[in-house]
């Protein structure tokens, strides 16, 4: 600011008359310095190129001997101007002396109150018809120095047809951006909407001026944004008093309230340039000059036009908080980052980056530490009220209570946590959302199931460390939850591997349950089969247990672990009335946490349906096997007699049986013989086809699928499912096809059936020519007169005995052929089935046509009866 000497001088050359009026010298000076220390004459920012060039145009235009020289000679002292650091208000100074410099000039532009009085207006020229003056008056500025604009006004005024001034209009303008209705323009409810959302305009003009109908458009145009501004402002507000709104919404009410104080402050630089215009304008009254510092409705147009897309973008994601929360409002919000405009894509990762914070420190919590911290429902994984309060039951040494703690195992890692798709950000995706909820239950399970919280917190701090997920670097996280995933499945197969020894108690499950231990179940069922005979209620667990204990010393199973000793166990199943020990004997392998979350009851269950067609298939070759050893030892001895009196001294029983029966029975043992042989074939191949085909096939994959420790535990829990199922449905021989699911098995089961009663005819048909060689040795021996006692009931016994033969014969005939139509449709009926490895077991079976032409026969055997029967 220049010192008070040189303004005083200045005051003095410029106006003479204050050398001698000193009342007039201190009021223009305390003008002047009013001047200097305002803004006056500047309603936007200094621009010293902008005011340079004009001065420079200035000189050019003016005349003189050399405008050039002079322009130039400005130019260089204007540079050296601006690199002077002690003038602080360049600007202002510049355009200070450019005021001065034009106030006496009248076609010169005015930036500042003229203090020279104005000149007499001139008279009156008659009024026009129309809108406009004469052209004679709109060419220029006229002699008394009104610009166009108040010409135009003027002319209005005096034909009668004025508008409403534009800075009026303005000022409503500017109320409306803020929601407030002004003079002339009215916010008003539309007519009918009980919501009260819906505005609409109402214009009030006055009885002496319009509103012409483009400002009324333009009014329109700006009052979006106040309506906009309305319904966000109205949100926050809201959001400040609810105390049940989710974190995602508290953030997204805290950026919009930081948007809306940029707002307020746009509106008052608006207000504050509106009043520096009507400030210059009241001062510059009656002066020639063009009001271009002020503020319009064009101008106010062209300021409010960022904002307009701003507000619309906080009015969609105000709408969308209606019906959306959590991670479905950030999807929202995210689908506008897929969008042409570089301002509203911007926009939006801004709000993302805001918005998103909360959901990303849940997010950080759960994959690092396996702890859900959500108290308003709004991340994607989800937990259930009824398993809040619970956790995983740790790992005991004892069964005692081994109900509860299997049920606690799977039931707390399938149910407590549950996957919200419908929660789930668009820039995570399904699959990294998978991700993220597989490592949160794992860090979870180890940490309370396994009871391993230590290293949960160790490596919580060592990989937390300096990191922060936050949405601008997708990348990052991506890498993170990678990583994350990666880290706690390792340790967790580590965990179940190495401390739990759960492969261990896999490949007890497979040499006990599913009789993979040959000599084991050989022993067992030497063992059980004194007591299994008896009637299920007759049975005492005791001595159950003790033949367990007995095979296991017994074999090499006694070298296994002694944890997966103390697991196996020999019970009882439920029984009915008439059931034999056959019918309820079962082994039991007993799990406890955290194993039986991958061998879970149903598992479990499975196992011991396996076992118990396995246990009846091996009780049915043991009992097979012995029934040919007995009838082959006999019919050799029998091969070998030339005569009847005649027979090798060892084996004396089986020659008097063959001696005396065996010309009689000859043919019924080789058809014996025959149907024992089918059976054990039948059977061997049935156990060839359990063992070698299906189960050593499924666990060397499920064996080298634990090698590889891939996935976390759900898919370990997948694998062993899919193995155990596998394994159930071939050897069970079970179906798709519902209502036949078990057609194959019924069948197998029938024929083990009718195995076991073909056995005991066997038995019958042994013991009766035991009984006939006796009451024959005996009559022989009364004959030759050893024994004197007659015998007075020899011809009924062998009358009885000869009825008992015949039923004998008749059963054998019966279950023999009972067994082959069961293994028929067996062999021929698997050769369709769905399956495979099922389809084999049908060639394995029928690999000599055996069956095929055993079919063949019945069905001729069946037409030859019909053909007979419809004959008769």
């Amino acid at each position: 600011m220049p010192s008070n000497n040189s303004l005083q001088s200045l005051i003095q050359s410029i106006v003479p008359q204050t050398r001698t009026d000193e009342d007039l010298r201190d009021e223009l000076f305390e003008q002047c310095q009013t001047i200097l220390s305002s803004h006056t004459g500047s309603s936007r920012e200094g621009d010293l190129a902008h005011l340079g060039s004009a001065m420079k145009r200035q000189l050019l235009q003016t005349p003189s001997p050399s405008p050039t020289i002079t322009a130039q000679r400005f130019m260089n002292l204007l540079s050296r101007f601006i690199e002077q650091e002690a003038v602080s208000r360049k600007h202002s100074t510049l355009l200070f002396l450019h005021s001065l410099s034009a106030s006496n000039s009248s076609n010169a532009q005015t930036f500042l109150p003229n203090f020279q009085q104005p000149a007499p207006s001139q008279a009156k020229r008659p009024k026009q018809n129309g809108f406009l003056p004469p052209a004679s008056q709109i060419k220029g500025h006229d002699r008394t120095g009104k610009s166009k604009a108040q010409i135009l006004r003027e002319y209005r005024s005096k034909t009668g047809h004025p508008h409403v001034s534009e800075d009026l209009l303005v000022r409503d303008s500017l109320y409306l951006l803020q929601g407030i209705s002004g003079k002339y323009v009215h916010l008003a409810n539309v007519p009918g909407d009980a919501s009260d959302e819906k505005k609409t305009l109402v214009f009030k003009e006055a009885s002496n001026a319009i509103i012409p109908e483009s400002t009324r458009e333009l009014i329109h145009k700006l009052s979006e944004l106040g309506y906009l501004y309305t319904r966000v402002a109205a949100f926050v507000q809201a959001g400040e008093t609810n105390r049940s709104m989710g974190l995602i919404k508290q953030s997204l009410c805290h950026h919009l309230q930081a948007q809306l104080t940029e707002y307020y402050r746009i509106v008052a630089v608006l207000e504050s340039q509106m009043a520096q215009g009507v400030a210059v304008e009241d001062s510059s009254s009656g002066r020639s000059e063009d009001r271009d510092t002020g503020l319009t409705l064009r101008r106010l147009e062209v300021w409010i036009e960022e904002w307009r897309l701003r507000m619309r973008m906080m009015s969609v994601c105000v709408e969308g908080c209606k019906d959306t929360s959590g991670g479905a409002l950030v999807s929202l919000i995210h689908a506008y980052t897929d969008n042409g405009d570089p301002f509203v894509r911007q926009f939006t990762d801004d709000l993302l980056e805001e918005v998103s914070k909360p959901f990303f420190g849940t997010l950080h919590r759960w994959i690092y530490s396996g702890d859900l911290h959500d108290p308003f429902l709004e991340f994607f994984v989800g937990i259930d009220p009824a398993f809040e309060d619970q956790q995983y039951a740790a790992a005991v040494n004892s069964f005692d209570d081994e109900s509860k703690a299997r049920e606690g195992g799977l039931s707390l890692w399938q149910s407590k946590y549950a996957f919200r798709k419908e929660m789930l950000p668009r820039f995570v995706g399904e699959d990294f959302g998978r991700k993220i909820f597989s490592t949160g239950k794992s860090l979870n399970f180890i940490r309370y199931s396994c009871q391993d919280s230590d290293w949960i917190s160790s490596r919580n701090k060592l990989d937390t460390s300096g990191r922060v997920l936050k949405y601008s670097d997708i990348t990052g996280l991506e890498r993170s939850i990678d990583t994350a995933y990666q880290v706690a499945s390792q340790r967790l197969y580590d965990v179940l591997f190495e401390k739990f020894r759960l492969m261990d108690h896999l490949l007890a499950l497979k040499h006990y349950l599913l009789l993979g231990h040959g000599d084991f179940a050989e022993a067992l069922l030497e063992a059980m089969t004194p007591y299994l005979g008896k009637a299920a209620n007759n049975l005492q667990r005791h001595k159950l247990t003790s033949s367990l204990e007995t095979a296991i010393r017994a074999t090499n199973a006694q070298l296994d672990p002694p944890d997966v000793l103390r697991r196996l166990d020999a019970r009882m199943l439920e029984f009915t009335h008439g059931e034999i020990g056959w019918d309820v004997f079962t082994l039991e392998y007993k799990v406890d946490a955290p194993i039986d979350t991958v061998l879970d009851p149903e598992s479990m269950r499975k196992y011991l349906r396996l076992f118990g067609h396995l246990w009846r298939m091996k009780r049915v070759d043991s009992a097979l096997s012995a029934c040919w050893m007995k009838i082959t030892s006999g019919s050799r001895t029998f091969l070998q007699l030339p005569g009847d009196t005649r027979y090798p001294s060892s084996n004396f029983q089986y020659a008097k049986i063959m001696q005396f029966d065996g010309a009689e029975l000859e043919g019924h043992w080789h058809q014996a013989r025959i149907a024992i042989s089918e059976m054990i074939f039948f059977v061997r191949q049935l156990q060839t086809y359990c063992h070698s085909v299906v189960i050593e096939v499924l666990w060397k994959k499920l064996s080298e699928f634990l090698t590889k420790k891939e996935g976390d535990l759900d898919s370990l829990i997948q694998a062993h499912r899919e193995y155990l199922d596998r394994t159930l449905t071939k050897i069970l021989l079970l179906r798709h096809r519902q209502g036949k699911e078990e057609q194959y098995l019924g069948q197998v089961r029938e024929a083990f059936q009718f195995a076991l009663l073909f056995i005991e005819a066997i038995d019958s048909l042994y013991n009766h020519s035991l009984n006939e060689a006796a009451r024959r040795d005996t009559a022989k021996d009364q004959a030759r007169g050893v024994i004197t006692t007659p015998d007075n009931s020899d011809n009924t016994r062998r009358a009885l005995d000869s009825d008992n033969l015949s039923r004998i014969l008749r059963r054998i005939r019966e279950y023999s052929k009972d067994f082959s139509e069961r293994a028929l449709h067996v062999a021929v009926g698997v050769q369709n089935h769905e399956d495979g490895d099922c389809k084999f077991l049908g060639m394995m079976l029928a690999f000599s046509d055996f069956y095929s032409n055993k079919r063949l026969k019945m069905k001729g055997e069946q037409a030859v009866s019909v053909a007979v029967s419809e004959r008769a």
